[in-house]
């Protein structure tokens, strides 16, 4: 009996050397990480455990302000993350480096054989890579190949009848031509080129050499993880273990430099929260060895944590009532009584204005005057509550855009692709507009585009919630092109990463004529229709004349109204929109460069400018709440 009040004694020593002990954050990017909400409970729960793209961000801006956290492992692979992804995840450990964090990137291979550049280009914002010994270092470059079924159609008997606003508005292309045409090709090759130039500038500043000597070493990829060492891409082979070996010497030595520095201080981080994300992941390399004696924080052993766990601990703690109370406390006696009013107009000028770079003219300040000409005559609905812009309650709203833009509401499910909905979307928008608690919100578009109607409904709810008096900013993901860049149009600011795939101002539509295979096949149609154009989409006939000029007709007005519409907002003229329209789709950094966006740069920096344009401290970290925050029943029952 007298060994269970030891053992009790020793399991209390652990927790609390636990509570108080190192942490090396561990992110997987062997998955590519999620991208927005899922809409159905099905998905939410298959995707509970995968880590989203917030999780690493967030993970590592918690990390950066923790003292606990000094060293951050990933495990990278080759996964086909886009590139506008794999630079937000560059930029959130620069971040974390900045601190003065240690970054530790690891891989079992950059792409076998081949096909690691992207992997290998996020490895380089690290301060250390690692590679299996038996890996490769597959830093081939980047390439991009187009199937063109012109010929298989004909084959089959399936004609297209497709028209398209204007040369370079090359997705149908695919289906009409057989090889790559001038202005799909000119295209093609700017979007790889710009690509190109800032991954060999990404790696050229990680790996601190010649723009040059990068590209030849592409030109020689790949290369075996010994010669990779040899020529600098690397820094270290070694086994994973070995890689979590080294991370905790390093964390033991830094936990020693601040003992020393400033002996008691040690676990002032998430100390004092106590919660199950605590516990190690199963990892031998870090877990083995740890003292059942001691004090709690003398000598304990780093504890794995991976992002997402570590992110809900975090803000969890940022949420707690002692931390809340501590906060208040530094802002003086008053500030327990007190609630700040709305900021006057002198001081919303006098805020900062997000945008430094050459499209930043183009998006203005809050109360200039082109600014309330956009939102001026725009009907609010009876139910917008004004925001009370009181700093301890104010929030952001997130808004996530996902997948082609259809109308309705979509048909969630576990098996369905994402959808930006244009009710979803509109009555998130709306919700934000009801929430007093919001001051500001952030359009989070991933669209590659879809229907102009769904479109225009979505960019006029974006419009009507800046005309509640709050700013908008579009933060763009991997791609926001065509219905993607229209429903970007209504926002104070748009925030695009360099990588990011924007522009494609133009319209397609049309159809397929499959008579010729249904006739091979034996298939008849029967028809009967009143009404000259009662069949117009009919898939078994092509157009008539008279309906080829109304396709016409619909083509120029859509593209007519986009062009319109971006040199408003954009304050371009129509002769310039043009010139950058036709349907041509251009990477961020181009984008940027033409004044289609204001800033580069990814989620994090379209919270902060959103934050800074409320009049918000600018110090202080925005708080989010996504809109709308659905309850259970309402992901499952079926839409009105």
């Amino acid at each position: 009996m007298a060994a269970t009040p030891r053992k009790a004694l020793a399991d209390v020593r652990q927790i609390a050397a636990r509570r108080t002990a190192p942490i090396v954050l561990e992110l997987d990017l062997t998955v590519d990480p999620l991208e927005g909400v899922p809409s159905d409970p099905v998905t939410l729960a298959l995707a509970h455990r995968r880590t989203t793209l917030r999780d690493l961000v967030e993970a590592l801006r918690h990390a950066a302000e923790d003292p606990r956290v000094s060293v951050v492992v990933a495990h990278i692979a080759a996964v086909g993350t886009p590139l506008a992804r794999i630079q937000e995840i560059r930029a959130a450990i620069g971040l974390f480096r900045a601190a003065g964090g240690t970054a530790i990137a690891y891989a079992d291979t950059f792409g076998e054989f081949g096909g690691g550049t992207g992997p290998y280009y996020l490895a380089c914002a690290f301060d250390e890579i690692w590679l299996a010994p038996s890996g490769d270092c597959g830093l081939t470059g980047l390439g991009m190949e187009t199937p063109f079924l012109r010929g298989a159609l004909d084959r089959l008997g399936v004609a297209v009848e497709i028209g398209q606003r204007y040369e370079y508005k090359n997705a149908v292309n695919t289906l009409v031509e057989r090889d790559f045409t001038p202005a799909h090709l000119e295209a093609v090759s700017r979007i790889i080129e710009s690509s190109s130039e800032q991954v060999v500038a990404g790696i050229a500043e990680g790996r601190r050499m010649p723009a040059d000597r990068v590209r030849r070493l592409i030109d020689l990829g790949p290369l075996a993880g010994p010669v990779a060492l040899d020529v600098g891409l690397i820094d270290r082979l070694g086994y994973r273990d070995e890689v979590y070996a080294a991370a905790r010497e390093r964390v033991r030595r830094s936990a020693a430099g601040d003992a020393s520095a400033a002996p008691g201080a040690a676990g002032a981080g998430l100390a004092g929260v106590v919660d199950a994300d605590l516990a190690p992941t199963a990892d031998t390399d870090l877990a083995a060895g740890e003292s059942d004696g001691g004090s709690a924080g003398e000598g304990a052993e780093p504890v794995l944590m991976y992002a997402s766990a570590y992110r809900r601990l975090a803000e969890r703690r940022e949420k707690s009532p002692v931390r809340r109370v501590a906060t208040l406390t530094a802002r003086g006696p008053g500030a327990f009584f007190l609630r700040e009013t709305a900021p006057t107009p002198q001081r919303l000028a006098d805020a900062p204005a997000a945008g430094t770079g050459s499209g930043s003219d183009a998006a203005g300040s809050l109360d200039d005057s082109a600014a309330a000409g956009d939102t001026r005559g725009v009907p609010l609905a009876p139910s917008v509550t004004a925001p009370h812009r009181d700093p301890r309650r104010s929030v952001v709203a997130l808004i996530h855009g996902t997948g082609q833009v259809i109308l309705g509401q979509g048909s969630p499910g576990p098996f369905a692709s994402p959808v930006l909905a244009a009710e979803a979307a509109a009555a998130a928008f709306r919700a934000a507009a009801r929430d007093e608690d919001v001051v500001a919100a952030v359009f989070r578009v991933n669209s590659p585009g879809g229907s102009y109607v769904a479109s225009d409904l979505v960019r006029r709810e974006a419009e009507r919630f800046r005309a509640s008096g709050r700013p908008l900013v579009v933060s763009m993901g991997d791609v926001a092109a065509s219905g993607g860049y229209f429903v970007s149009l209504a926002a104070d600011l748009i925030v695009a990463n360099p990588g990011t795939l924007t522009g494609s101002i133009g319209v397609f539509a049309g159809k397929q004529v499959v008579r010729e295979l249904l006739d091979k096949v034996g298939v008849g149609f029967g028809a009967v229709a009143e009404g000259e154009h009662a069949l117009m989409m009919s898939p078994r006939r092509p157009f008539t004349v008279g309906e080829r000029e109304k396709l016409e007709e619909f083509l120029d007005r859509v593209y007519a109204d986009f062009v319109d519409k971006v040199a408003a907002a954009r304050r371009l003229t129509r002769e310039q929109v043009h010139e950058l329209a036709r349907g041509r789709v251009w990477t961020g950094a181009d984008a940027h460069a033409n004044g289609l966006v204001d800033e580069l740069g990814g989620l994090t920096d379209a919270l902060r400018l959103a934050w800074i344009r409320a009049g918000l401290p600018e110090g202080d970290t925005p708080r989010v709440r996504l809109a709308p925050r659905p309850s259970v029943l309402e992901r499952v029952r079926a839409p009105k």
